[in-house]
């Protein structure tokens, strides 16, 4: 028994189901530019300076290198660049940096996202190409959703205090599409197969719009009613338990590829 749990969970582990979970949660995660507003005035209040980011394009890598390094690299420019730019936010660096070195913090950070996206997305097309239209909705649209779930960690970690600072925003979106990309990074890998796919995907879609619809509600309560911090709590805690949700999805699809071949 022990034996046969260890070989599906390895099976689970090395399918491109959960590989296409993984490459869900790093867009779930890749999305701080679109929460820049958010944490950007403090950056100007404290350096005075405001500065936008461009578009880098990480297909060259991804066309010479497998996609853990694409990710890998991306997940090294979100630490560093948003890290610093972090640090300089909150005054640890003396003297402030100049003008143009905020800028480069910002556009290093910002365009991880970049590679975020190449490396996941990418490799989601080529593993379900009978499904890529699909699979490029959803990753999308978990990207869209990144900003709301920014939020609501980012006031379950803080609370609704602070004084308006969102300084620890810009931490968050440092460290934690780091850690994600770094924690999914060997499970991201072409893996070619043709398996059935519509029924999985479904529930893929109904997990993400039942996800959209709760942080709409929520977002729509918070605006209406003052929050306590447990209630913040409560919050993230159901879009974390919705971000696991997928999960069930490809253990199900798993479960039947080993029965299908099960003699």
């Amino acid at each position: 028994m022990a034996t046969a749990a260890s070989a599906f969970a390895a099976q689970v582990l090395r399918g491109r189901w959960f590989m296409a979970y993984g490459s869900f949660l790093i867009m779930s995660a890749a999305g701080a530019t679109h929460i820049f507003a958010i944490y950007s005035k403090d950056i100007k209040a404290t350096l005075g300076t405001w500065a936008p980011t461009f578009g880098i394009h990480a297909g060259l890598v991804a066309e010479v290198t497998p996609p853990w390094v694409v990710l890998a690299v991306g997940a090294a420019m979100n630490l560093g660049g948003y890290l610093m730019l972090y640090l300089s936010a909150a005054g640890r660096v003396r003297p402030a940096p100049p003008l143009w070195l905020v800028c480069l913090y910002i556009a290093v950070g910002a365009n991880s996202q970049a590679f975020a996206n190449t490396g996941a997305l990418v490799t989601c097309v080529k593993n379900f190409p009978e499904s890529r239209g699909v699979m490029l909705g959803l990753l999308k649209g978990f990207v869209g959703l990144s900003g709301a779930i920014f939020t609501q960690l980012y006031l379950a970690f803080y609370g609704p205090g602070g004084g308006g600072d969102t300084r620890p925003l810009i931490l968050l979106v440092g460290w934690l599409p780091a850690a994600v990309s770094v924690a999914i990074l060997t499970t991201i890998r072409i893996i070619r197969a043709a398996r059935r796919e519509y029924r999985a995907f479904c529930a893929f879609l109904y997990v993400s719009l039942a996800l959209a619809a709760f942080l709409m509600v929520a977002i729509i309560l918070q605006k209406r009613f003052l929050f306590t911090r447990a209630e913040y709590g409560v919050c993230a805690a159901v879009v974390l338990s919705m971000l696991l949700l997928p999960f069930a999805v490809v253990l199900r699809e798993e479960a039947a590829l080993v029965k299908k071949n099960t003699p």
